[in-house]
């Protein structure tokens, strides 16, 4: 057995060095503005570098179809198994701990184990385990959800929340619901969307194809020919010499209605946003940015969607990232952190013009004929309703604007580094690019996966990030404290470390 255990670190070993390569191989994305040029290795997954598997506890070859997972990393190595969480750290099943920097999936705001949302949604179990909100039958725990998202949102009035359980399934929704509302206004061909390159709006059928990130498209038959995409707003990478971050956003702004006008303002129902991009490697908007694109929209009649999936509920520093931009939109999708990930759960925040609309005309058809079975889920409503609760009695925004400079700081204390172009963030979100000479234009061979050998030290050293081609990003609870900010700051320091150490030698064997 001991013998045993040996061939497998060392198997373990040699493979996660080839399998670094082999994830690296598959492309970069790196000086693309659209996105339809990008290769798939932008949503590559890191491989994972794990605690010394056992044949007892081995999983390689494991019967799930895993999502945003390569074949190879099911069939050739054990994943990494997460078996219990506390707080800011989860641990897998060999014993290891591992901070969670990224959240979950940008998702548990609260934790790993808050036990106020652990009783919540056993109370509810206890009581009413589930019943379905049709046809006018519902369940009190929706009712008052509904109601306190719409007093928790204030960057403008909304008058109806719609439910659904991912952030996916909400922006599938939003579609629908704007194509009913121009359908019942008599305004049939106002259907195109608009979304941006870079963009992540989710993985079902609209939300993949609303999505800017080329592997949610690719051998999907996707996009669909309804939606469009305009211009990054990533700054760093796409700015003009000597263009300021106004004048930038004056182009883009300019690029945009542009884009209108060829398709036909009568024929472009809604622009759908993420006040922060998330997934496509956290990206700020530019000085001014929404308040130009607002100014097209409103003139073209086009709808504002803000998918608020990632940065509600204090990601930013504010309750919503509408409230960081002065966003006023027509219609909000919200996840993940609504129930601090504990249970399933979306919203569709309605404005009242849209809502009365929809409430007219299914009322001539007879009825609204969109929903799920589990809209407006008891036992995920309960936990929902709790988690808002202690966002309010802990002031969570106060609690993330007093930690984020200790994160933001400290990260941004290694921008210098030889191997980083740009580290950007805000609040608990933040990513770093990593690129060769500090140029946006001078990318890192792709065969060298840079992003996936800082993704893989990381893990090592017992800290879980998101990679994405050369970009990292790092989203990790809103309950965070000081040392634990500390332990991640140093963690990224060792791994950056251990990564130039790496580069520098690919470099010398290059030359």
């Amino acid at each position: 057995m001991i013998a045993r255990s040996r061939l497998l670190r060392s198997n373990a070993a040699s493979k996660v060095e080839s399998l670094v390569k082999y994830v690296a191989s598959a492309g970069k994305l790196d000086g693309l503005h659209s996105f339809s040029e990008a290769p798939p290795r932008y949503f590559s997954s890191e491989p994972f570098l794990q605690a010394e598997p056992t044949e007892e506890i081995g999983f390689k070859g494991h019967g799930m179809l895993a999502p945003f997972t390569a074949g190879w990393q099911s069939t050739d190595v054990n994943p990494l198994v997460i078996d219990r969480s506390e707080g800011a750290y989860v641990y897998d099943i060999n014993g290891k701990k591992y901070i969670d920097a990224l959240a979950g999936l940008w998702c548990t705001a609260l934790g790993g184990n808050e036990p106020r949302l652990v009783k919540a949604a056993t109370e509810q179990l206890n009581k009413l385990p589930f019943y379905h909100s049709f046809w006018n039958r519902t369940t009190k725990p929706s009712l008052d959800l509904a109601n306190e998202i719409l007093k928790m949102f204030t960057a403008r009035e909304m008058g109806k929340v719609f439910f659904a359980n991912s952030g996916s399934e909400a922006n599938d929704s939003q579609v629908k619901l704007v194509w009913y509302y121009n359908n019942a206004l008599g305004r049939p061909k106002k259907k195109k969307f608009i979304a941006r390159s870079k963009s992540y709006h989710g993985s079902t059928l609209i939300a993949a194809s609303l999505s800017g990130l080329p592997a949610l498209h690719q051998k999907f038959d996707l996009p669909a020919p309804f939606v469009l995409h305009t211009d990054c707003p990533h700054y760093w990478r796409f700015h003009l010499p000597d263009e300021t971050e106004e004048e930038f956003s004056t182009r883009l702004a300019n690029n945009l209605e542009s884009l209108i006008l060829k398709e036909g303002p009568e024929t472009t129902a809604a622009f759908i946003a993420e006040p922060v991009m998330g997934a496509g490697g956290v990206i700020l908007p530019p000085e001014s940015y929404f308040e130009k694109i607002q100014a097209v929209l409103k003139k073209y009649d086009i709808l504002l969607i803000a998918d608020e999936v990632i940065t509600a509920f204090g990601r930013l520093g504010t309750m919503f990232g509408c409230d960081k931009y002065n966003i006023k939109p027509d219609l909000v999708s919200i996840a993940k952190a609504l129930s601090s990930a504990y249970m399933p759960i979306a919203a569709i925040l309605v404005s009242p013009e849209i809502a009365d609309v929809i409430h007219s005309e299914s009322n001539k058809l007879g009825s609204f004929a969109h929903g799920f079975t589990y809209s407006g889920h008891p036992v995920s409503c309960a936990v929902a309703i709790e988690a808002l609760k202690i966002y309010n009695e802990r002031n969570i925004t106060k609690n993330v604007n007093e930690i984020a400079p200790r994160f933001q700081e400290g990260i941004k204390a290694f921008s210098g580094s030889p191997i980083i172009g740009e580290t950007r963030g805000l609040g608990l979100i933040l990513g770093t690019e990593f690129v060769d000479n500090k140029s946006p234009n001078d990318p890192f061979p792709a065969e060298w996966g840079v992003g996936s050998i800082f993704g893989a030290e990381c893990e090592k050293r017992g800290m879980l990030i998101r990679v994405a081609g050369d970009s990292i990003m790092l989203s990790p609870p809103l309950i965070m404290t000081p040392g634990e900010v500390d332990e991640i700051v140093s963690k990224y320091g060792d791994a950056l470390k251990a990564t130039e150490e790496r580069i520098a030698e690919l470099k010398s064997n290059k030359n």
